[in-house]
């Protein structure tokens, strides 16, 4: 058990505390002392009984000086050392600590990985084991001072090291050298990462395109959404962009400077996304970390959690949601301490979730907490009205991204792309232009350059605006009709030919749709 003791700082206090427990048979472990003016102490006493605490907390409170004691999850030590361990767990990076002697002191599950040990089996590793050539103690003392993008070759793979010294000050307060932190990043990556460092710069409402109606009215709605303290959930097809709209609405609200912490429930096995969510005791089961294990939810405090594919939530995990969503209260594994978090939850889902509701899947009343409010992501399919625009956005950052001139589109490849159905919605689109920059030789983008597979047709109707009257409906019938055909017949010639009708109906209809490039009277 961990105790909190506020206290007045006088001399002899911590020794009339421990006193009474030692009056009583019980062993303290270990103490810390906390708070702005030393006027916390913490206690950490593994054998202490509920039933001996409410024994001892009046005669704990009759000690001059002693205001109140409480129950605590951690030491403020174990609090550091678990938050630490989360955020160097969860940098892909391998990161180490190398003292005066060259020898690992601690590391990360990547460096670990990258040395080919497991993480508990670095410390005391000597460097010189891996890198007999790299003197890292005498660069340390040669610069004194932080290294950027050094070249090194470890386990026949080139790395870029950044390497931080790590001082420390003597009796005299002189600072003296106590070693270095290393972050080595891998070469051959570091474009790829420079790329997903450009993608998060913009990630509000701005980076979200808003050229098609339908898109600038969901941002108008998300827009108002966004400030209210209420869980939000977002529906909508894969590759909609839920998670970079669920990013939008916490930026632009109270809690923007808060963490953002987001968990895919769809694939995870029960046990895993439950301690990913709500973390686990230390000791909870066979194989667990001796300290425990922070959470998502706790690693988000105060801030949005983003709860990915929510209709794939086991039910067991839909029950612990209900729970933290009506109290804010939740037991981490193995664990029978509450712990309350103010946490705003928003979800995501390409499921129909009152269907789920009916077929007893998902629980209603879990259903209605989240649908407090609610968005619906348009498919692409219903926003190419805007697809030259967006498609000029993601060629844009391709050509950034290869380092090549920015390419055009043909007006048939935009025929193309204002024709297809798009199954992968923005992400496919994104994806497509960025191969298509790639397979580019010219300053053009001609249809052949975009790989567009047949699969997933929408069938019937799909994606066609069926608002209006039965001649604007058939106009955009017409529009989609002369828009697929004309990349394979790029002339009013060849496609009056096909369709059976005037060359001069077609090149009348194509103007008026906007297809082509005044090329219509070609034979």
């Amino acid at each position: 058990m961990r105790l909190k003791i506020h206290c007045q700082n006088r001399i002899g206090i911590l020794r009339d505390i421990v006193s009474r427990f030692a009056d009583y048979g019980v062993n303290v472990a270990r103490g810390e002392v906390g708070g702005d003016h030393g006027n916390t102490i913490y206690l950490f006493l593994p054998r202490l009984l509920n039933a001996q605490l409410a024994t001892l907390r009046p005669t704990l409170e009759t000690i001059p000086g002693v205001f109140s004691v409480k129950r605590v999850n951690l030491m403020p030590s174990e609090r550091r050392h678990l938050e630490l361990d989360a955020l160097l767990s969860s940098l892909s990076d391998p990161v180490m600590s190398i003292d005066m002697e060259g020898r690992i002191v601690a590391a990360n599950r990547a460096a670990g990985q990258m040395l080919g040990v497991r993480v508990d089996e670095v410390p005391g590793l000597s460097l010189d084991r891996y890198l007999p050539d790299f003197d890292l103690p005498e660069l340390i003392r040669r610069n004194n001072a932080r290294v950027n993008g050094l070249r090194l070759k470890l386990k026949e793979a080139t790395y870029l090291a950044d390497i931080a010294p790590l001082h420390s000050e003597n009796d005299d307060d002189v600072a003296s050298l106590a070693g270095a932190v290393v972050t080595l990043h891998r070469a051959d990556r570091i474009g790829e990462r420079i790329y997903q460092v450009q993608r998060q710069e913009l990630r509000g409402f701005e980076a979200i395109f808003q050229a098609s109606p339908r898109l600038a009215e969901l941002i108008r709605e998300a827009r108002r959404m966004a400030p209210l303290d209420a869980p939000l959930l977002i529906e909508g097809e894969t590759g909609t962009g839920k998670e970079l709209l669920a990013r939008a609405c916490h930026l632009a609200s109270p809690r923007g400077q808060a963490p953002f912490m987001a968990l895919n429930c769809a694939g995870l096995p029960e046990s895993m996304a439950e301690t990913e969510l709500f973390g686990y005791a230390p000791g909870a089961f066979e194989g667990a970390r001796p300290e425990g294990k922070l959470g998502l939810l706790e690693l988000t405090a105060g801030g949005t959690i983003f709860l990915d594919e929510v209709g794939e939530m086991s039910p067991r995990l839909q029950v612990k949601l209900l729970r933290f969503l009506q109290d804010g209260g939740f037991r981490r594994v193995g664990s029978d301490e509450e712990t309350y978090l103010d946490v705003r939850v928003i979800c995501a889902t390409q499921q129909d979730l009152p269907q789920l509701c009916a077929e007893g899947l998902f629980r209603h009343d879990l259903y209605h907490r989240l649908n407090v409010l609610s968005l619906q992501v348009p498919p692409l399919r219903d926003c190419l009205d805007g697809i030259d625009e967006l498609a000029g956005h993601f060629l844009d950052r391709a050509a950034r991204q290869i380092g090549c001139p920015l390419p055009q589109l043909t007006p048939a490849a935009l025929a193309r792309l204002s024709s297809y159905h798009w199954p992968g919605n923005v992400r496919q689109l994104e994806n497509v232009l960025f191969q298509a920059v790639s397979l580019c030789e010219q300053a053009t983008i001609e249809p052949q350059h975009l790989r567009l597979p047949d699969v997933g047709q929408a069938p019937g109707l799909a994606g066609i605006d069926l608002d209006g009257g039965l001649g604007e409906i058939l106009g955009e019938v017409e529009k989609r009709v002369l828009a697929a055909l004309y990349p394979q017949y790029p002339s009013s010639r060849q496609l009056g030919k096909r369709l059976g009708v005037s060359h001069t109906t077609i090149a009348n209809k194509l103007k008026r749709h906007g297809i082509g490039s005044g090329d219509s009277e070609l034979p």
